[in-house]
């Protein structure tokens, strides 16, 4: 499907002010005339506000009672799905910390290929961003690049643009409230080609008064599935450290020890990953991820074994202190291969060519199809 060379721009907006005119009346300068507001239930006191909006031409849909910004941007999007097919979305803040200018950049850059979600990304270095601010995106965007691998330097940005073929992946996104983003931008790094980024100016007013800014709760969100897979890492670890000990004192041979122990721990590591750990893995089809994570397992088996005998054989370290050397060092490649490859669900795994109506309408999965260059 070709996209429409002309993007809906949607604007969640919560008790605005007159800067959401503003940000109109600079999206029509730049022939951005096609505008959905969603008032998420702002009250009657705002009413003017939205009169207003309508004034100016923009479509204004409107929420009973404050249902937060993930609600409001499902609704936007089922909206544009129905009454827009085949139209690329752009959404913007309503609060004058998305410049029309920047808006715009991201728009042509949607509509020009540069992938499947493109992001306005704003940069932290300099001496007019709020010291909250610069701290807590550093701890997000750490966390971020911890949990995905993916390097992000604003994770909290609502300048995004999507093509129309994830809309009804958007509306499947759980999360009512500003939760809803964070899961919006984990399911798009697991496919990091399709993702493009954009700068933006940094534009804080007041100190950033009129943001629902927390980094804090996010890391935390973005951290949660790495938490989980450490501590079942950890479970793991201490049966394998257990009979790896034990092994070594019955058999005397390093190779035997850690096979041993290694098949064991693995088992159980692969049943909790599946279950507890990894939330697509439960659809992903158990003989594959079966196979994948068995031949995950031997590679490494075979750097355990390598990481191991050289630490203890040539360098002298002692067992267990070599075993939690190796182990960490091992984690997040671990980490990163179970989530994308071996757990993925149905479908995240889909070749370019493949019909799009295969992956539209999973609850969980992987936003985009491949860009023609990020």
């Amino acid at each position: 499907m070709t996209p429409d060379p002309v993007p809906l721009v949607v604007v969640p907006a919560y008790r605005p002010d007159a800067r959401l005119i503003t940000l109109l009346d600079g999206l029509a300068a730049r022939d951005l005339t096609d505008v959905l507001v969603v008032d998420d239930g702002s009250g009657p006191a705002f009413t003017g506000v939205f009169a207003a909006a309508e004034a100016q031409g923009a479509t204004v849909l409107r929420h009973d009672r404050n249902r937060g910004k993930g609600a409001a941007l499902r609704t936007a999007f089922a909206h544009a799905l129905a009454e827009r097919p085949g139209t690329p979305v752009v959404t913007a803040d309503a609060d004058g910390q998305h410049t029309p200018a920047d808006v715009r950049e991201v728009a042509d850059a949607l509509t020009a290929g540069a992938g499947d979600v493109v992001l306005g990304v704003r940069s932290f270095d300099g001496p007019d961003v709020p010291l909250r601010s610069r701290v807590g995106n550093t701890v997000s965007a750490q966390a971020f690049r911890l949990a995905t691998g993916v390097r992000l330097p604003d994770t909290q940005t609502g300048l995004r643009g999507f093509t129309p073929n994830l809309l009804p992946r958007l509306i499947a996104v759980p999360g009512d409230r500003f939760e809803y983003e964070q899961r919006v931008l984990l399911q798009a790094a697991r496919r990091p080609d399709r993702l493009a980024q954009v700068p933006i100016t940094t534009i804080y007013l007041e100190r950033n008064s009129s943001s629902h800014f927390r980094p804090l709760h996010d890391s935390a969100s973005v951290l949660g599935p790495l938490v989980a897979f450490a501590a079942s890492g950890l479970t793991a670890f201490a049966v394998d450290a257990a009979l790896l000990l034990a092994l070594q004192a019955l058999t005397g041979s390093l190779l035997v020890s850690v096979v041993g122990a290694r098949l064991v721990s693995a088992s159980v590591n692969y049943l909790v990953n599946r279950h507890l750990v990894f939330r697509a893995g439960r659809r992903a089809p158990v003989k594959r991820s079966a196979v994948q994570y068995a031949a995950l397992a031997g590679l490494l088996l075979a750097a355990s074994y390598g990481m191991l005998d050289a630490l203890t054989g040539t360098m002298g370290v002692p067992l267990v202190a070599a075993k939690v050397v190796t182990d960490a060092t091992l984690f997040l490649a671990a980490y990163t291969v179970q989530r994308h490859v071996v757990f993925a669900g149905e479908g995240e795994g889909r070749q370019e060519g493949q019909e799009e109506g295969a992956e539209a309408v999973e609850p969980v999965g992987v936003l985009g199809r491949p860009a023609s260059h990020v």
